[in-house]
């Protein structure tokens, strides 16, 4: 089979088309199958991921040509998340190491923190204390320690693998001195301190939607999707004990994804305002800590 292949050019034809062939569902980083495929034959062939033009009719040796192959053959067939093949993630300039043991990084809320949460946050250099729930790899609390450096970043995860997982990216990103990586079942386990900003990207499928997932979904813990029948069942947990953790000017920011109306329905009355990100007004909300007291 590899006789009829013999550059990047042939191999990203074929991997374009087998994708779209086996409809492959694309939701962990790229947009569509043309996308994926380079970035799977970039990423095997160790070459930079943002120059794809200058190798697409370099000559390749047929061990090089067996590899994309056998990566192509494994995304096509058992439809697993490129993020799994490659053991990698990005999340804007940010790049995480991922595997099963964790959801692969995506997240709206990573849009907001390289703006501070403006205008909400006024002084982003009065950030000393931030709680992340339901952390999974770390990323968000990576991006935030990176963002607000004067704060301690205490990220929890009730999943011991999910913890693994974060510890090897706080390490890469040399912030163990800032990052406390702390497994809890939300807040269970968290300090007794106040935080200036708590923020969460739940798992907040709803039963109706987690019954219809993509089989690429299927790969990641369950644990880390499944929000119960409206999908708030973590959510209601979160707002419900945030007020106690928050200090008086505090925020807590909740991602939700598709689930606006069961958000309104759960927690309209308490004045929830979306924030702005790149899919739209309704994929995260925040609250202040006056609103969670009342």
């Amino acid at each position: 089979m590899t006789t009829i292949f013999a550059t990047p050019r042939d191999l990203l034809r074929y991997a374009t088309t087998r994708f779209n062939t086996e409809k492959l569902f694309f939701g962990h980083g790229s947009a569509e199958a043309f996308d994926e495929a380079a970035y799977l034959v970039l990423h095997t062939l160790k070459l930079p991921l943002d120059r794809l033009d200058p190798f697409l009719d370099a000559r390749l040796l047929p061990d090089e040509i067996q590899r994309v192959l056998d990566v192509i053959e494994r995304r096509a067939t058992e439809r697993v998340p490129a993020a799994y093949i490659t053991n990698e993630a990005w999340l804007g300039t940010y790049q995480f190491y991922v595997d099963e043991r964790t959801i692969v990084p995506r997240s709206y809320i990573a849009e907001l923190i390289p703006e501070y949460f403006s205008p909400w946050v006024n002084n982003p250099e009065g950030i000393a204390n931030v709680l992340e729930l339901c952390t999974g790899s770390g990323c968000l609390a990576i991006m935030m320690a990176d963002a607000f450096p004067d704060a301690q970043v205490d990220a929890v995860d009730i999943s011991a693998d999910a913890l693994e997982v974060a510890r090897r990216n706080v390490e890469t990103y040399k912030l163990e001195d800032r990052v406390n990586l702390i497994q809890s079942d939300l807040y269970a386990a968290v300090p007794q301190k106040k935080y200036d900003l708590i923020i969460t990207n739940p798992p907040y499928v709803n039963s109706g939607s987690m019954a219809r997932l993509p089989q690429e979904y299927r790969h990641e813990p369950q644990i880390a999707l499944d929000g119960g029948v409206d999908g708030m069942d973590l959510v209601r947990r979160i707002v419900a004990g945030a007020a106690e953790r928050l200090t008086d000017d505090g925020l807590l920011i909740v991602e939700i994804g598709n689930e606006k109306a069961f958000a309104e329905a759960a927690f309209g009355d308490m004045g929830l305002t979306w924030l702005t990100t790149s899919q739209g007004d309704d994929m995260v909300f925040l609250l202040t800590a006056d609103q969670l007291k009342l």
